[in-house]
């Protein structure tokens, strides 16, 4: 479905500014794989394609929604591959955050771009090392319960945004939470 919204993408991405050097350097390469690729968002793309996160704030604001990826064995913002229903990337995002959460009170500030992101998946058995472009949206919780998929999750969790600000935190989490500390 993504793929009929080339433009739409582009011009999300056209309006997408940011002060982190290596954010810059994602939005590039994003931009450039999109325009590039009739098939960008397909996971039949085995170079890579597009995924949807969500950056969800705590409702008081002091924290941030984090799973535990059972796949990677990584502490990540929800998010996935773009589905052929979703008719937007944002509404790809909202979707993975309720699959693996269980959270559906929340809001979208903005459809806006909140952060984008180019990272490389390991080989799987089934499939071969490739690139996730992916582009991430801001959501604010108006409840704090949860109901986490533990099919797709190790552990679900609000992280103190304090917490994830620390030079050793992984680059585009920590990206993430001076952006939102700095708002």
């Amino acid at each position: 479905m993504l793929g009929d919204h080339n433009l739409m993408i582009l011009r999300m991405l056209d309006c997408h500014e940011t002060p982190f050097k290596e954010e810059k350097k994602h939005h590039h390469d994003i931009f450039n794989f999109v325009k590039s690729n009739q098939n960008y968002w397909q996971r039949s793309n085995l170079a890579g394609h597009l995924t949807g996160s969500a950056w969800v704030l705590h409702p008081k604001g002091d924290r941030v929604l984090l799973i535990h990826h059972k796949k990677l064995d990584r502490w990540l913002q929800p998010g996935g591959h773009v589905d052929e229903q979703d008719e937007t990337i944002w509404a790809t995002a909202h979707r993975e955050l309720v699959e693996e959460t269980g959270l559906r009170d929340v809001s979208m500030p903005s459809n806006q771009l909140f952060d984008v992101d180019v990272h490389e998946i390991p080989a799987r058995k089934e499939e071969p090392a490739h690139f996730h472009y992916d582009m991430r949206f801001l959501f604010q919780a108006n409840t704090e319960v949860l109901d986490a998929d533990f099919s797709e999750v190790k552990n679900i969790r609000w992280v103190p945004l304090l917490d994830l600000i620390g030079e050793t935190v992984e680059q585009s989490i920590r990206r993430m939470a001076l952006k939102t500390i700095g708002d």
